[in-house]
């Protein structure tokens, strides 16, 4: 049986007082990928937020190996577990490489200042995803896609267990996301960490994950592997839209072939 290490029991997300989410509970398989899908606004997000301390439920708790989340000190879970959030706005003026050693601070006290360890974690976050060459450069000079690959090596150079990554795809063109997802996909195989990534591509999601979490109007509708959970009929409730899945000749998972002609109902509208 796969072990949890993270995990939500009973949360209710809200922001400014606006309910997102209830009583939601889920469990993230340790040592494994797990995709976050649903509609737009549906509280994907909300719920990494949630599992990764930056945003405290209103109700109940998110469990990181046996304790809560909310009350272990900031530094600690920054040792254990890695957030790429959605939208990050880096310092007027720093360079990519200055950016990417930021990832190094949960790593630094008082009496372990900068080492070669921490050289050795940024050199190898930026070449992983292929930004080495933009060291010197001004974040606030590169363009969207060029950022987002810095944001990801400054989590990736915190050296976590756990990566959880909000939306790592974006601004990406598609060699970048498939670049991205397969370095996702050796970290996983090669060195057990577990991933846990919101992703609007449900294809990309049934290829790369190992498990799925979809979601909508602010609830788990199903858990599971992307053989076991993807049907016709999950799509159509979570998605609105009509398909035929079919077996994906590259990697033998489900590959979902909307239909043509209108959908069977409209995609659920959500909060957050």
């Amino acid at each position: 049986m796969t072990s949890v290490r993270l995990r939500a029991e009973g949360i209710t997300t809200a922001y400014d007082q606006r309910t997102i989410s209830r009583d939601l509970s889920v469990d993230i398989p340790d040592g494994r990928i797990t995709a976050i899908v649903g509609p737009n606004a549906c509280g994907k997000s909300t719920l990494l937020r949630a599992l990764s301390r930056l945003l405290r439920p209103q109700e109940g708790t998110v469990l990181l190996d046996g304790h809560d989340i909310q009350h272990r000190p900031a530094k600690e879970v920054a040792r254990t577990l890695g957030l790429l959030a959605q939208s990050s706005t880096a310092p007027d003026g720093i360079t990519v490489s200055d950016l990417v050693a930021r990832g190094r601070y949960p790593h630094q006290t008082l009496l372990r200042q900068w080492s070669a360890a921490d050289e050795s974690a940024v050199r190898a976050a930026m070449a992983a995803t292929g930004v080495t060459d933009l060291a010197i450069r001004p974040v606030d000079e590169l363009s969207g896609g060029q950022r987002q690959r810095v944001w990801v090596a400054m989590v990736l150079a915190q050296e976590t267990d756990l990566l959880l990554l909000d939306e790592p795809t974006t601004f990406l063109d598609i060699a970048h996301q498939i670049d991205l997802l397969e370095l996702f996909l050796r970290l996983n195989r090669e060195t057990g960490r577990t991933v846990v990534a919101v992703l609007h591509d449900l294809n990309q999601a049934a290829r790369y994950a190992d498990h799925l979490v979809a979601m909508s109007d602010g609830t788990i509708r199903g858990v599971g592997s992307p053989a076991d959970l993807l049907t016709p009929a999950l799509v159509a409730e979570v998605f609105g839209v009509d398909c035929t899945i079919i077996d994906d000749p590259e990697s033998h998972t489900p590959l979902i072939v909307p239909k043509l002609g209108p959908t069977r109902r409209a995609a659920p509208e959500a909060t957050a």
